[in-house]
């Protein structure tokens, strides 16, 4: 196979539309453009969200919330994931759940939250616990430490 052999596969490519070139091309005369007016120009462009000189949706309708930018955005993991992870007694830090990829980023810390069950004594040190998870965890006979 040479590279003037080569063509792309059937329905990969489409023709261009000619338009303006006649009225048997069904495109002709106004060329797709209608009659007259603004979007008939040449040149012609208007923002998004621009609607003649009305009152653009984005400013009708009212401003609502806020964000807090001093929230922290936690990763979190679940119980059963460090069950199965982790060996009895085993110390589980914030850097061993990125290195065993458990955690993928760390952002603001690592938050343990307690869905699923906990059989191991594991002691976990992380940034934040929820309170099923701190209590499932010193059930089994482990410990939880906010670092």
């Amino acid at each position: 196979m040479k590279l003037h052999e080569l063509s792309p596969t059937p329905g990969s490519t489409k023709e261009r539309k000619r338009i303006g070139r006649g009225t048997g091309s069904g495109q002709g005369k106004t060329a797709g453009k209608g009659h007259k007016g603004q979007k008939a120009r040449a040149g012609r462009g208007m923002r998004i969200g621009f609607e003649g000189g009305q009152m653009p949706l984005q400013r009708r309708v009212p401003k609502r919330g806020f964000v807090n930018i001093f929230r922290t955005e936690y990763a979190v993991v679940n119980l059963d994931a460090l069950n199965n992870a982790y060996e009895d007694g085993a110390v589980v830090t914030t850097e061993d759940l990125l290195a065993k990829r458990i955690v993928r980023k760390e952002l603001g810390g690592v938050k343990v939250l307690g869905e699923g069950t906990i059989t191991k004594k594991l002691t976990i040190q992380v940034k934040a616990f929820s309170a099923a998870a701190k209590e499932k965890i010193e059930a089994a006979g482990g410990k939880a430490e906010v670092i």
